[in-house]
């Protein structure tokens, strides 16, 4: 199961460096932000976004040894989302030593 989930966080990196590659290759960030934050759901998407990156952040300042270092990934789960989710637990899954305890509470698995 351990590699399922490695394989799946891999499969994160890739989809979201494909992703943000492209938005930032071929996309305007300005324009087309603009046209998100003028629509209601647009509005709604970004909000639901930002709750999931709040909480996934929560998960790693309540597991990671030193609070600088979870600032640092919280710094960068709030510029480059779920890319930087997805190289977090890939990470953490390594480390784990395929303790799935370990894996979920870090520093307060004993």
């Amino acid at each position: 199961m351990m590699k399922v989930a490695k394989g799946i966080a891999l499969l994160g990196v890739v989809a979201m460096t494909v992703a943000l590659v492209n938005g930032f290759t071929r996309g305007d960030f300005g324009g087309e932000g603009s046209q998100l934050l003028s629509m209601p759901w647009g509005i709604v998407s970004l909000v639901d976004l930002y709750v999931g990156f709040v909480l996934f952040s929560g998960w790693i300042l309540y597991r990671e040894k030193s609070l600088p270092v979870a600032l640092l990934w919280t710094v960068a789960m709030m510029v480059l989302g779920f890319f930087t989710a997805s190289v977090y637990t890939f990470i953490a899954l390594q480390a784990s030593g395929n303790d799935w305890r370990k894996f979920w509470l870090g520093k307060h698995a004993g």
